[in-house]
């Protein structure tokens, strides 16, 4: 389905990413794991162009795609098969939850207003915010803002969805209303690429994990292997230290 290889990507002096590749396949849940400041993020970006990856290839559905080169057109050719949910939902402050999620049909994809609102309906009833329709932003809490962001996202149809540590910015009781939502999604064949700290997550539901560390990928394989019996000791030491809260 998509294919990324070699992509690096520097800040001045600083390698952020230093030639990172990645494979998914159509239903694929991805966890990409690693210290804070491994890249993690910025790959993520890169992959949707939000940031521009100074070389890397792109191929999504066949299509070839230059990441420090790609054209306007081939950016939003692009964009129109993803969605991206942030770490800090990225929600109009001014606008209701309807309208937050009616925004980018309308605008971006010119889509009547009553049919994209229908959408929007179909989208927040799954992720469980078809009551709050015409609430603000600040009168929700942080996990349902982040359901509210993932519903913008699903409502967009995408093929793929990248999601940047969608809970580090939440209470710890809160984790777990967007985590179901996402569980959900993975158990229905949405493809995800999931940038998180969520061990539990990665390991019960992703099917493939990428580590990262120092802009590399230090190592790369199906959930259960990477938990179980990770090859490289740096592999094992960020699995021990992390589950115990240190990392």
């Amino acid at each position: 389905m998509i294919d990324i290889q070699n992509v690096c990507k520097s800040f001045g002096d600083f390698g952020a990413l230093k030639g990172v590749s990645l494979h998914v396949d159509k239903g694929d849940v991805v966890a990409i794991l690693g210290p804070s400041g491994s890249g993690k993020t910025t790959f993520l970006r890169c992959v949707n162009f939000l940031e521009t990856a100074d070389s890397g290839t792109l191929i999504f559905d066949g299509q070839k795609i230059d990441m420090h080169s790609a054209t306007r057109k081939e950016i939003a050719a692009m964009r129109r098969k993803t969605a991206f949910v942030f770490q800090n939902y990225n929600l109009f402050l001014n606008k209701t939850v309807l309208q937050n999620v009616t925004e980018g049909l309308i605008i971006a994809r010119k889509m009547p207003k009553q049919a994209a609102e229908e959408k929007a309906v179909k989208a927040l009833e799954k992720v469980g915010m078809a009551d709050r329709l015409d609430s603000f932003p600040s009168q929700l809490s942080g996990g349902q803002q982040q359901r509210v962001a993932i519903a913008r996202a699903l409502a967009a149809d995408p093929e793929i969805i990248y999601f940047d540590e969608p809970t580090s910015a939440l209470d710890p009781e809160l984790i777990g209303e967007v985590l179901a939502v996402m569980r959900d999604l993975a158990n229905e064949g949405m493809t995800m690429l999931v940038v998180t700290h969520e061990m539990n997550f990665a390991r019960n539901v992703s099917n493939k994990v990428l580590f990262m560390e120092h802009g590399e990928v230090v190592e790369a394989a199906d959930s259960k292997t990477f938990f179980a019996n990770p090859k490289e000791e740096r592999t094992k030491l960020f699995i021990q230290t992390i589950l115990s809260g240190r990392e």
